[in-house]
């Protein structure tokens, strides 16, 4: 893989190894346990169309986004299909609505048949109201709080719908739902505490089947699959775990083509604020890449490239459009201009450049912009 001629850096999705991540991950579940995909902030960074329609090609039939936008852009991108279907391999699937029914945008949830997450009471009285004035039910999915204290129904809510028999009357309940904390960490007792709390909180939803799972969720066991799991980090090749082996495949590369290299023997600065001193001879090359890309500035003097397979550190600060790489230990001959430089995969792995940053591998790949050439292959 190298960048596209007319592009200062190019981005390579290999959507081979995003289906093989999804196999995986499908390989691991209970009998019966489907699989769905999240795909919200344009999956990740990486392209929500081409994303999504290669997860079609796999069965999956369960999508999930943020917002009314992302869902739309991913009907309009999976086709007709995409909407209220939800078995496995059904063409476009379902399409859920991480943020659920506010009242600017129930109605059109309503319309274009989109399943909203109802995250608290006045979501769920909100689109009763809705299913009320279309004269029949509208399907919907339950999140239950079970220990994060983000969204979800509190207690008192779960007192409510026991209490209340039209609590959720015109609503057809697709799946309840919760989302574990610390999944990343296998060892943390709030996994169990949060799996127990969700046992109980879903008695109070007779048949109704549940989600409770995410990447790393998938890898705590079965007891943890439920119905339907909802990964998203672990198909984009980064480690749903915060240590340890990862056993995703590597799905995106970053590379750019350095434009200029410079000899310097005496002691200098190098790049802005001059925050990096050259103490003896060597060579540091410019690569066309910086945070108006994506690329964080919080790299700066932290950040690592590979250059024909040898490690090359980043020196000086990012800066908007370009980085400056110490390429002393890079054979000359393929270090020169035009020469391909990893910044992301190749040799670069993706938790570790998280990690230098001082950040997680989501923020990595959802910040990368859209100056870089997006390339698709397999």
């Amino acid at each position: 893989m190298s960048p596209v001629d007319g592009a200062t850096a190019t981005l390579t999705i290999d959507l081979g190894a995003l289906a093989a991540n999804y196999r995986l991950l499908k390989a691991r579940l209970r009998p019966g346990c489907q699989c769905g995909a999240v795909v919200k902030a344009d999956a990740y960074g990486l392209g929500l169309g081409p994303v999504a329609r290669r997860l079609v090609q796999e069965g999956c039939g369960h999508f999930f986004v943020a917002t009314l936008d992302e869902a739309v852009a991913l009907r309009n991108a999976l086709g007709r299909g995409g909407g209220q279907g939800g078995r496995e391999g059904e063409a476009g699937g379902t399409i859920y609505v991480l943020l659920g029914a506010k009242p600017d945008n129930a109605t059109d949830l309503a319309e274009l048949g989109f399943i909203p997450v109802l995250n608290s009471r006045e979501q769920i009285e909100l689109w009763r109201k809705e299913a009320a004035e279309r004269g029949g039910p509208l399907p919907a999915i339950v999140h239950v709080d079970t220990g994060m204290n983000r969204l979800g129904l509190e207690a008192s809510d779960l007192d409510w719908i026991a209490q209340e028999p039209d609590a959720l009357a015109g609503l057809e309940l697709r799946f309840v739902m919760s989302h574990l904390a610390c999944a990343d960490e296998p060892g943390h007792p709030l996994n169990q505490r949060q799996l127990d709390a969700f046992t109980v909180a879903r008695a109070k939803f007779p048949a109704v089947p549940a989600s409770l799972s995410n990447s790393g969720g998938i890898l705590l066991g079965q007891a943890y699959h439920f119905d339907l799991v909802r990964p998203g980090i672990a198909l984009y090749g980064g480690n749903p775990l915060a240590q340890g082996p990862n056993s995703f495949s590597e799905v995106v590369q970053l590379q750019a083509r350095i434009v200029q290299v410079r000899e310097i023997d005496t002691p200098q600065a190098v790049g802005y604020g001059a925050t990096h001193r050259v103490s003896g001879p060597c060579r540091i090359a410019t690569v066309p890449v910086g945070y108006a890309d994506g690329y964080l500035r919080s790299l700066s003097n932290r950040g690592t490239a590979s250059v024909a397979g040898v490690r090359a550190p980043l020196v000086g600060r990012v800066s908007m459009d370009l980085i400056t790489l110490d390429v002393t230990a890079v054979p000359p001959g393929h270090a020169r201009p035009g020469a391909v430089v990893n910044l992301m995969g190749g040799g670069v792995d993706l938790d570790d450049m998280a990690r230098d940053a001082g950040t997680i591998s989501y923020e990595i790949l959802t910040r990368l912009g859209p100056r870089l050439k997006r390339t698709y292959v397999n």
